[in-house]
């Protein structure tokens, strides 16, 4: 059978028409989830804490030294607060940060040094020194450990976790009150006394470093300047 080009054009047309009409007929049986929109990505999880940069007072690179402490070391349980040391400062200033991170509030505390790293009492840390004996300071990462009583009364110990404190325990170094870093040491002398490498606080400053800081919380002690 022969078709001329009108009924060739006619026959092309309704064939057209018919896998059309197939085809609208095939995605009403597809099954709803074929179009349906892409899921959003899911939300990814709040910071845990939101206290990005340094709060005022305290030096940005030591904060940023003493938060990459605590998060290269995820066993460290309690997080919501750690203690920030700057050496760097006398020990006539309130040195000792204790930061809420969550919040980014902070209380500063005096604290003595060490006479081993301030030979001349000078009221200024000029070297630090991890050596048994040497009474001196030591700068690194600690975490707070048990309470007990001792020759200053209520105690607090620490272990070093790094390199340059990691004789803290064996050296008995511990937080503690002692009559040489009150307040009046500072009026008098204008700087408080030394320890034997102890962090040593006024009696009513202890106290509330401990509450805050107890329970294996970390402290990172250091000197930038």
């Amino acid at each position: 059978m022969s078709l001329n080009r009108r009924e060739m054009l006619h026959l092309g047309a309704a064939g057209a028409g018919g896998l059309l009409l197939s085809s609208a007929g095939s995605s009403q049986i597809l099954p709803a989830s074929t179009f349906a929109a892409p899921a959003a990505p899911p939300t990814p999880p709040r910071a845990a804490f939101a206290t990005p940069t340094a709060p005022i007072g305290i030096n940005p690179l030591l904060f940023e030294k003493a938060k990459a402490a605590l998060d290269s070391r995820s066993w460290i349980h309690h997080r919501d607060f750690i203690g920030v040391v700057d050496f760097g400062v006398g020990s006539a200033d309130a040195r000792f940060h204790v930061v809420h991170l969550p919040s980014g509030h902070v209380e500063s505390f005096r604290v003595a040094h060490g006479s081993g790293s301030d030979r001349r009492h000078t009221g200024f840390l000029d070297h630090f020194s991890n050596r048994p004996g040497s009474e001196a300071t030591s700068n690194g990462a600690y975490t707070t450990a048990e309470t007990y009583h001792g020759k200053y009364g209520l105690s607090m110990k620490v272990n070093g976790l790094d390199w340059t404190n990691n004789n803290a325990m064996s050296r008995a170094i511990v937080i503690h009150n002692a009559w040489y870093a009150e307040p009046e040491m500072v009026d008098i002398h204008g700087k408080l006394g030394r320890s034997q490498g102890c962090f040593a606080f006024s009696r009513k400053d202890q106290w509330n470093v401990m509450q805050r800081l107890g329970g294996g919380r970390l402290i990172y002690a250091d000197k930038l300047a």
